[in-house]
């Protein structure tokens, strides 16, 4: 069982439990057991145990004085008992009892900084005569083959719920902006939409994608996401009745529901909801069941990063959007390539087939934007075009004087 571990090597998901069955067998011992310490409690990881119904379960906590943990960590246990019957404080401790324990081998778990993170142990409920320091080396080598993985895990599970704190204070306190770019008919140089983007304000900077992806991770992104988009919708009062507005939205938060509940009938027609998240989704008739209530008040679906990747296409071929927004890798260079003029020229065929428009992203030079206009796309956003603004500023992008202007008008 040693050579297969040592054979197999460490990469597995189930490494530990490797580890543990391996070292078990090894010093044939009934269980063997990695626990997390947290302040004065000891958290069972990972269990092997011959006996499928062994007391120490996964999950399960102890505080530290109530077993063998804190008391070897604090040199008051020997590592190594092969018979704990000769030790009154083991006799003492009622993990003794419960297990129960007749030998235990036990080796701390530590960081690279010298921080101690857990144990790595094994036990048997009799005594266990021929255990001896080779033993416990043979332990120390297994504690630090699987303790960058459980390091790795337990540092993970902190990020978690600090991110989780993070965000947490950032939805109690609306920690975010919101900023609104102007989607402009190529043509007149008008803005017909505005798409809402979030910012958020807790140092230091972190993009806003990988907010949202940090929220999601710790089970709060449908919860982030709502709240951008009740944000995003008081904004609609203050644009003018012919503008719209395009919000984002993952389809997992669309699936688990709620935006239905901040749309009205009043301005449904006014809002577009933008599918974001390169993953592809697992069912689209799902999706879609979850969209309908959307689509009959009015909300219309836009379809993001088209061009940029296999999900996006699925996207479009399977949910009929109402809008195609052409990924900014596309639009770069546009002017100069002839592959990405051929491919907009293609979605141009399919969204006059499908009865949808079309949406330029990320157009950023003149050279781009007189391209775009030939090829007959209609619609464009981008920093040549406006950059994303808070709301004042948006409005005024609305004038006569102001978008127009930048198209010669």
């Amino acid at each position: 069982m040693l050579k297969n571990f040592f054979t197999d090597g460490i990469d597995s998901p189930q490494a530990i439990q490797t580890a543990l069955e391996a070292i078990r067998i090894h010093l044939s011992m009934d269980v063997a057991y990695v626990c997390r310490l947290e302040e004065n409690t000891a958290v069972f990881e990972a269990v092997d145990a011959a006996d499928p119904d062994a007391p120490i379960r996964p999950g399960a906590s102890m505080s530290l004085d109530d077993n063998y943990c804190g008391h070897i960590l604090h040199g008051r246990l020997p590592q190594l008992m092969p018979d704990t019957a000769a030790s009154e404080l083991a006799m003492s401790i009622p993990f003794t009892r419960t297990a129960p324990v007749g030998a235990h081998i036990g080796v701390p778990i530590t960081s690279a900084s010298g921080e101690i993170l857990g144990m790595f142990c094994c036990l048997s409920p009799r005594p266990q005569p021929t255990l001896n320091e080779r033993d416990l080396e043979i332990m120390h080598v297994f504690a630090d083959l699987v303790g960058s993985q459980i390091i790795s895990e337990i540092k993970n599970d902190r990020q978690l719920a600090r991110n989780r704190a993070l965000i947490e204070a950032v939805l109690d306190e609306e920690a975010f902006q919101l900023v609104f770019q102007p989607i402009v008919d190529l043509s007149s140089g008008r803005a017909i939409g505005f798409e809402s983007l979030c910012r958020f304000s807790p140092e230091p900077y972190r993009s806003p994608d990988k907010w949202f992806a940090d929220a999601h991770a710790v089970g709060l992104g449908q919860r982030l996401e709502l709240a951008v988009i009740r944000s995003a919708l008081g904004a609609l009062d203050q644009l003018p009745p012919d503008v719209y507005l395009s919000v984002n939205a993952s389809p997992s938060t669309i699936i688990q529901g709620g935006i239905e509940a901040l749309v009205n009938e009043t301005i449904g027609s006014r809002v577009v909801i933008e599918v974001t998240e390169h993953d592809a989704v697992s069912n689209y008739e799902t999706l879609s069941y979850a969209l309908a209530p959307l689509r009959q008040l009015g909300v219309r679906l836009a379809i993001d990063d088209a061009g940029a990747g296999y999900a996006s296409m699925s996207h479009i071929l399977s949910l009929a959007p109402d809008a195609i927004k052409l990924d900014m890798s596309l639009t770069r260079d546009i002017d100069s390539d002839a592959a990405r003029r051929a491919l907009t020229t293609a979605l141009l065929f399919f969204s006059r087939e499908t009865r949808c428009f079309i949406i330029a992203e990320g157009i950023e030079t003149e050279a781009e934007l007189t391209t775009l206009r030939l090829l007959g796309v209609p619609f464009g956003q981008g920093y040549l075009l406006g950059k994303p603004a808070e709301l004042s500023t948006a409005l005024a992008m609305t004038a006569d004087d102001g978008l127009v202007r930048a198209f010669g008008g």
